[in-house]
């Protein structure tokens, strides 16, 4: 009796173990390739429970998901204008062919990652070479990373991946080449500033000229309208006075000489020169004729 449980023991173990051996299972995230004695036999694509024949059959898994590839340093590609940029990127990309993938590269991840980047670096050189550094820095970026990626993405089909994309994530100069051009563009700007410095200060002048010929202009406008202004007061003045004292002039012209009188005797330091007989003393003659 013990022998015989003895024995739905060992037969239950072996079963477990060949039923273990048998069984395999693929993740969501994986394809699986099932050797038999080292050739692939099977590719199983959909997650689930599959069986294989013990001891005879292996099965190698590779993930399916989006991988990337980031260069660890910047690479350095020539322009057209013969001038070094500094490149950083990176790509992502997937298996889609496990078995082409496997007898490609071995299934190894490095040798595809190393052949994707021999891809892109050529084809980016090959870009690069046809264009300025303005190109490849602002303008025509967009447009680069959509050939790279599509450059790479047919050489990579023959190694049963895809590229899913190419991102040049920054394209500087070279510190050398960057202080040459800031020199340059310093010294652009200086010319720049100093010719708008130059422009400014001959607007100024211009503009100082033009202001002081307006002044002269309008003092003389303003002193020939008060001249003129002032003569007609002076002959208005004149035409009053003169029919004020029309009808006596006698009278106006004795008027006049109390006048003269009054300023020229309105001190008494006052000293005047004249002959007695000066027509200056004419109504003083006649006042002391009058009286005597």
């Amino acid at each position: 009796m013990r022998q015989s449980l003895g024995s739905i023991l060992v037969v239950a173990i072996a079963a477990l173990v060949v039923a273990a051996l048998s069984m395999f299972v693929v993740d969501q995230r994986q394809h699986a390739l099932v050797f038999r004695l080292g050739e692939v036999i099977d590719v199983r694509k959909e997650p689930g429970l599959y069986f294989k024949v013990p001891l005879l059959d292996n099965v190698r898994y590779f993930d399916v998901r989006i991988l990337t590839i980031d260069t660890p340093e910047a690479e350095r590609f020539l322009t057209s204008e013969k001038k070094n940029v500094l490149v950083d990127l990176f790509v992502k990309w997937r298996i889609t062919d496990v078995k082409q993938y496997y007898v490609s590269v071995g299934g190894e991840e490095t040798r595809a990652q190393t052949r994707l980047q021999q891809t892109i670096n050529d084809g980016l050189r090959a870009e690069f070479g046809n264009r300025t550094v303005h190109d490849v820095v602002s303008g025509e970026r967009n447009e680069i990373m959509e050939l790279m990626r599509d450059k790479a993405n047919e050489d990579a089909i023959r190694i049963g991946v895809e590229v899913l994309d190419v991102r040049l994530k920054r394209v500087d100069l070279p510190q050398e080449v960057s202080e040459a051009v800031y020199r340059r563009m310093e010294a652009e700007r200086k010319r720049v500033a100093n010719e708008l410095r130059s422009t400014g200060a001959a607007e100024s002048e211009k503009i100082r000229a033009d202001a002081d010929r307006q002044r002269e202009v309008i003092i003389a406008e303003a002193y020939r309208d008060a001249q003129r202004i002032k003569g007609e007061g002076d002959a208005k003045a004149t035409s009053t006075y003169a029919r004020a004292y029309e009808p006596n002039a006698e009278f106006y012209a004795f008027y006049r000489s109390l006048e003269a009188y009054k300023q020229s005797f309105r001190n008494r330091s006052d000293v005047l020169v004249l002959e007695p007989n000066s027509e200056f003393f004419k109504y003083l003659k006649s006042s002391g004729k009058g009286s005597k």
